[in-house]
């Protein structure tokens, strides 16, 4: 990524930067989460089987400003995180309206003007052809998705990225639920793990807790939380 030149024209001025301080940024995350719906409290059975007393499901942040917010927080997290990258990446299909957002994020309120771009799941061998649409993959790229259940979305994009001959410099999730699979390790610890790169979130369940232990409103949910985490936790 580049930084924007002193001087350079913009379609963004800093009189209209909006700079998203990076110790308010879970918390305002998660308390969009619950006015969109996106995060619910209560009682819901996985796709494991598993009775969780919370569930996420990021397609939810389905307006203009929940959209453009969501960006922001993605941004935050990934200059938070540190890591050092050329591209940003993201998997069809949801990972292609956050990977957008995140870069243009980047570019408003962060001074990083990166290349981003995704994938098709089917080639396309018309037009301007091929599997990737947007800026050429090179260098290191960053994958940003929502959340990673199995790992399978983000080894099929590694298994892209290696085919434009670029290296995977980390990943970039909106919730890690940090809690185990099958075995002893989380989703995400496996693919850490097993593909040798950072993978960071936004927020984890430990400061869904958090959020829930400062916030009396949510406090009925508190012992849940707790136990689920004793039980299942990583």
């Amino acid at each position: 990524c580049r930084r924007w030149s002193p001087g350079e024209v913009r379609y963004s001025t800093s009189s209209y930067r909006k700079t998203l301080a990076m110790d308010t940024y879970k918390s305002a995350f998660i308390e969009l989460a619950l006015r969109v719906g996106a995060l619910r409290f209560g009682s819901f059975t996985l796709k494991s089987g598993r009775q969780s007393p919370y569930f996420f499901n990021s397609g939810l942040f389905n307006s203009g400003s929940s959209a453009a917010a969501l960006g922001r927080y993605y941004a935050a997290a990934v200059v938070d995180s540190g890591v050092e990258f050329d591209c940003l990446f993201g998997p069809a299909y949801k990972g292609i309206p956050l990977v957008a957002l995140t870069a243009a994020a980047l570019a408003e309120h962060h001074d990083r003007d990166c290349p981003w771009s995704f994938n098709r799941k089917e080639a396309k061998d018309h037009g301007e052809g091929g599997q990737i649409v947007g800026a050429p993959l090179a260098g290191r790229a960053l994958i940003v998705d929502d959340v990673i259940t199995a790992g399978t979305a983000i080894r099929v994009s590694v298994a892209v990225l290696q085919q434009a001959d670029t290296s995977l410099a980390g990943v970039v999730i909106a919730l890690d639920r940090q809690e185990r699979g099958t075995g002893a390790r989380s989703a995400v610890q496996e693919v850490r793990d097993s593909l040798g790169a950072p993978v960071h979130s936004i927020v984890g369940m430990s400061d869904l807790i958090e959020h829930v232990r400062e916030h009396a409103t949510l406090g009925q949910y508190l012992e849940e939380m707790e136990a689920y985490r004793a039980e299942y936790g990583v």
